[in-house]
Protein backbone atom coordinates (compact mmCIF):
# COMPACT_ATOMS: atom_id res chain seq x y z
CA UNK A 1 0.00 0.00 0.00
CA UNK A 2 1.72 3.16 -1.23
CA UNK A 3 0.79 6.48 0.38
CA UNK A 4 1.82 9.86 -1.02
CA UNK A 5 2.80 12.29 1.71
CA UNK A 6 0.87 15.60 1.71
CA UNK A 7 3.27 18.52 2.03
CA UNK A 8 0.61 21.20 2.53
CA UNK A 9 0.06 23.04 5.80
CA UNK A 10 -1.23 20.75 8.53
CA UNK A 11 -4.86 21.30 9.59
CA UNK A 12 -5.79 22.46 13.07
CA UNK A 13 -5.60 20.06 15.99
CA UNK A 14 -8.84 18.21 16.80
CA UNK A 15 -9.59 17.02 20.34
CA UNK A 16 -11.61 14.06 19.10
CA UNK A 17 -11.21 12.41 15.72
CA UNK A 18 -13.80 10.25 13.98
CA UNK A 19 -13.79 6.86 15.68
CA UNK A 20 -12.27 5.01 12.71
CA UNK A 21 -9.25 7.34 12.60
CA UNK A 22 -8.82 7.28 16.38
CA UNK A 23 -8.88 3.49 16.40
CA UNK A 24 -6.11 3.32 13.81
CA UNK A 25 -3.95 5.68 15.90
CA UNK A 26 -4.69 3.47 18.92
CA UNK A 27 -3.63 0.40 16.96
CA UNK A 28 -0.36 2.02 15.85
CA UNK A 29 0.38 2.93 19.51
CA UNK A 30 -0.19 -0.63 20.73
CA UNK A 31 1.86 -1.98 17.82
CA UNK A 32 4.78 0.27 18.80
CA UNK A 33 4.60 -1.14 22.33
CA UNK A 34 5.22 -4.56 20.78
CA UNK A 35 7.95 -3.35 18.41
CA UNK A 36 5.79 -3.55 15.27
CA UNK A 37 5.89 -0.76 12.66
CA UNK A 38 5.05 -2.21 9.23
CA UNK A 39 1.94 -1.53 7.17
CA UNK A 40 1.36 -5.28 6.98
CA UNK A 41 1.29 -5.43 10.77
CA UNK A 42 -1.15 -2.51 10.84
CA UNK A 43 -3.43 -4.16 8.28
CA UNK A 44 -3.45 -7.34 10.35
CA UNK A 45 -3.93 -5.65 13.75
CA UNK A 46 -6.43 -2.90 12.90
CA UNK A 47 -10.02 -3.49 14.05
CA UNK A 48 -11.17 -0.82 11.57
CA UNK A 49 -10.82 -1.80 7.89
CA UNK A 50 -7.57 -0.24 6.75
CA UNK A 51 -7.68 1.57 3.43
CA UNK A 52 -5.42 3.92 1.54
CA UNK A 53 -8.06 6.64 2.00
CA UNK A 54 -7.92 6.39 5.80
CA UNK A 55 -4.13 6.49 5.84
CA UNK A 56 -4.15 9.45 3.50
CA UNK A 57 -6.51 11.28 5.88
CA UNK A 58 -4.19 10.62 8.81
CA UNK A 59 -1.17 11.65 6.76
CA UNK A 60 -2.88 14.84 5.53
CA UNK A 61 -3.72 15.77 9.13
CA UNK A 62 -0.05 15.33 10.06
CA UNK A 63 -0.94 12.54 12.49
CA UNK A 64 1.12 9.74 10.93
CA UNK A 65 4.02 9.38 8.54
CA UNK A 66 4.30 6.50 6.10
CA UNK A 67 7.72 5.67 4.70
CA UNK A 68 7.88 2.73 2.32
CA UNK A 69 6.36 -0.09 4.37
CA UNK A 70 6.63 1.59 7.79
CA UNK A 71 4.08 3.71 9.62
CA UNK A 72 4.82 5.94 12.61
CA UNK A 73 2.99 8.43 14.79
CA UNK A 74 3.85 12.10 14.43
CA UNK A 75 3.76 14.36 17.54
CA UNK A 76 0.10 15.42 17.28
CA UNK A 77 -0.94 11.90 16.30
CA UNK A 78 0.95 10.53 19.29
CA UNK A 79 -0.82 12.99 21.59
CA UNK A 80 -4.24 11.99 20.28
CA UNK A 81 -3.34 8.28 20.45
CA UNK A 82 -2.24 8.74 24.07
CA UNK A 83 -5.64 10.24 24.90
CA UNK A 84 -7.45 7.31 23.25
CA UNK A 85 -5.23 4.74 24.98
CA UNK A 86 -5.65 6.55 28.31
CA UNK A 87 -9.47 6.51 28.06
CA UNK A 88 -9.51 2.85 27.05
CA UNK A 89 -7.17 1.60 29.76
CA UNK A 90 -8.78 3.67 32.51
CA UNK A 91 -12.15 2.29 31.38
CA UNK A 92 -10.71 -1.23 31.76
CA UNK A 93 -9.51 -0.41 35.29
CA UNK A 94 -12.91 1.03 36.22
CA UNK A 95 -14.81 -1.94 34.82
CA UNK A 96 -12.49 -4.46 36.54
CA UNK A 97 -11.81 -2.76 39.87
CA UNK A 98 -15.09 -1.02 40.59
CA UNK A 99 -17.66 -3.00 38.62
CA UNK A 100 -16.01 -6.35 39.27
CA UNK A 101 -15.91 -7.64 35.68
CA UNK A 102 -13.22 -10.04 34.50
CA UNK A 103 -10.25 -8.84 32.46
CA UNK A 104 -11.50 -10.22 29.14
CA UNK A 105 -14.99 -8.79 29.65
CA UNK A 106 -13.42 -5.45 30.56
CA UNK A 107 -11.50 -5.35 27.27
CA UNK A 108 -14.67 -5.67 25.20
CA UNK A 109 -16.73 -3.27 27.33
CA UNK A 110 -13.94 -0.67 27.42
CA UNK A 111 -13.95 -0.51 23.61
CA UNK A 112 -17.51 0.83 23.82
CA UNK A 113 -17.05 2.86 26.99
CA UNK A 114 -13.97 4.79 25.86
CA UNK A 115 -15.94 6.64 23.17
CA UNK A 116 -18.28 8.09 25.81
CA UNK A 117 -15.60 9.60 28.05
CA UNK A 118 -14.91 13.32 27.84
CA UNK A 119 -11.54 14.56 29.16
CA UNK A 120 -13.09 15.95 32.36
CA UNK A 121 -14.81 12.64 33.08
CA UNK A 122 -11.62 10.75 32.26
CA UNK A 123 -9.68 12.82 34.80
CA UNK A 124 -12.37 12.21 37.43
CA UNK A 125 -12.20 8.45 36.86
CA UNK A 126 -8.40 8.53 37.03
CA UNK A 127 -8.54 10.41 40.33
CA UNK A 128 -11.19 8.04 41.68
CA UNK A 129 -8.96 5.06 40.89
CA UNK A 130 -5.89 6.67 42.45
CA UNK A 131 -4.06 7.45 39.17
CA UNK A 132 -3.21 3.83 38.26
CA UNK A 133 -0.10 3.29 36.18
CA UNK A 134 -1.15 0.04 34.48
CA UNK A 135 -4.31 -1.43 33.00
CA UNK A 136 -5.56 -4.92 34.01
CA UNK A 137 -3.41 -6.36 31.18
CA UNK A 138 -0.32 -4.69 32.76
CA UNK A 139 0.07 -2.19 29.93
CA UNK A 140 1.05 1.35 30.94
CA UNK A 141 -1.63 4.04 31.16
CA UNK A 142 -0.48 7.39 29.73
CA UNK A 143 -0.40 10.12 32.38
CA UNK A 144 -2.84 13.01 32.39
CA UNK A 145 -2.65 16.43 34.02
CA UNK A 146 -4.49 15.04 37.05
CA UNK A 147 -1.72 12.47 37.58
CA UNK A 148 0.98 15.13 37.57
CA UNK A 149 -1.01 17.37 39.93
CA UNK A 150 -1.61 14.44 42.28
CA UNK A 151 2.12 14.11 42.95
CA UNK A 152 1.95 17.42 44.81
CA UNK A 153 -0.94 16.41 47.03
CA UNK A 154 -0.15 15.42 50.60
CA UNK A 155 -2.93 12.88 51.05
CA UNK A 156 -3.71 10.28 48.43
CA UNK A 157 -6.87 8.29 47.97
CA UNK A 158 -4.94 5.19 46.95
CA UNK A 159 -1.55 4.25 48.44
CA UNK A 160 0.78 1.27 48.18
CA UNK A 161 0.36 -1.37 50.85
CA UNK A 162 3.73 -0.64 52.46
CA UNK A 163 2.47 2.87 53.38
CA UNK A 164 -0.30 1.55 55.63
CA UNK A 165 0.06 1.76 59.39
CA UNK A 166 0.15 -1.48 61.36
CA UNK A 167 -3.42 -2.45 62.15
CA UNK A 168 -4.82 -0.34 59.31
CA UNK A 169 -7.44 -1.90 57.03
CA UNK A 170 -7.81 -1.06 53.35
CA UNK A 171 -9.38 -2.40 50.16
CA UNK A 172 -7.18 -3.59 47.28
CA UNK A 173 -7.42 -1.28 44.22
CA UNK A 174 -4.90 -2.85 41.83
CA UNK A 175 -1.46 -4.46 41.52
CA UNK A 176 1.07 -2.23 39.71
CA UNK A 177 3.46 -4.67 38.07
CA UNK A 178 4.03 -5.87 34.52
CA UNK A 179 5.44 -9.20 35.72
CA UNK A 180 2.87 -11.83 34.84
CA UNK A 181 4.44 -14.31 37.27
CA UNK A 182 4.00 -11.88 40.18
CA UNK A 183 0.38 -11.23 39.23
CA UNK A 184 -0.25 -14.96 39.11
CA UNK A 185 1.48 -15.52 42.45
CA UNK A 186 -0.51 -12.77 44.21
CA UNK A 187 -3.76 -13.95 42.65
CA UNK A 188 -3.05 -17.47 43.89
CA UNK A 189 -2.48 -16.07 47.37
CA UNK A 190 -5.82 -14.29 47.23
CA UNK A 191 -4.57 -10.75 46.56
CA UNK A 192 -7.21 -9.42 44.16
CA UNK A 193 -8.88 -6.02 43.55
CA UNK A 194 -11.88 -5.41 45.78
CA UNK A 195 -10.74 -7.60 48.69
CA UNK A 196 -9.97 -6.18 52.13
CA UNK A 197 -6.50 -6.40 53.68
CA UNK A 198 -5.20 -5.50 57.11
CA UNK A 199 -1.51 -4.82 57.70
CA UNK A 200 -0.31 -6.91 60.66
CA UNK A 201 3.45 -6.26 60.63
CA UNK A 202 6.27 -4.67 58.63
CA UNK A 203 9.34 -6.49 59.97
CA UNK A 204 11.10 -8.77 59.24
CA UNK A 205 8.63 -9.04 56.35
CA UNK A 206 5.27 -7.50 55.61
CA UNK A 207 2.32 -9.59 56.77
CA UNK A 208 -1.25 -8.82 55.75
CA UNK A 209 -4.53 -10.43 56.68
CA UNK A 210 -6.59 -10.93 53.53
CA UNK A 211 -10.00 -12.56 53.86
CA UNK A 212 -8.99 -14.49 57.01
CA UNK A 213 -5.64 -15.60 55.52
CA UNK A 214 -2.28 -14.25 56.72
CA UNK A 215 0.12 -13.60 53.85
CA UNK A 216 3.82 -12.71 54.14
CA UNK A 217 5.19 -10.34 51.49
CA UNK A 218 8.58 -8.92 50.60
CA UNK A 219 8.71 -5.12 50.81
CA UNK A 220 9.17 -4.82 47.03
CA UNK A 221 6.00 -6.86 46.52
CA UNK A 222 4.03 -4.87 49.12
CA UNK A 223 4.93 -1.73 47.16
CA UNK A 224 3.19 -3.09 44.05
CA UNK A 225 -0.15 -3.60 45.85
CA UNK A 226 -2.23 -0.41 45.84
CA UNK A 227 -5.15 -0.04 48.23
CA UNK A 228 -8.03 2.28 49.03
CA UNK A 229 -7.54 3.77 52.47
CA UNK A 230 -10.63 3.58 54.68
Amino acid sequence: MEITQDTSVAPAFHDRLPDDLGEILETIWTMEERGLTSLNDLSREATTHLSSALLKQLSARRLVAVERDRVMLLPVGREIAAQVIRRHRLAERLICDVMGSGVEEAEEEACEFEHLLAERVTSSICTLLGHPRFCPHNRPIPEGDCCRQARDEVKQIVVSCDQLDIGETARIAYVATREHSLHTRLSTLGISPGLTVKLLQKRPSYVVLCEETEIALEKEVARTIYVWQQ
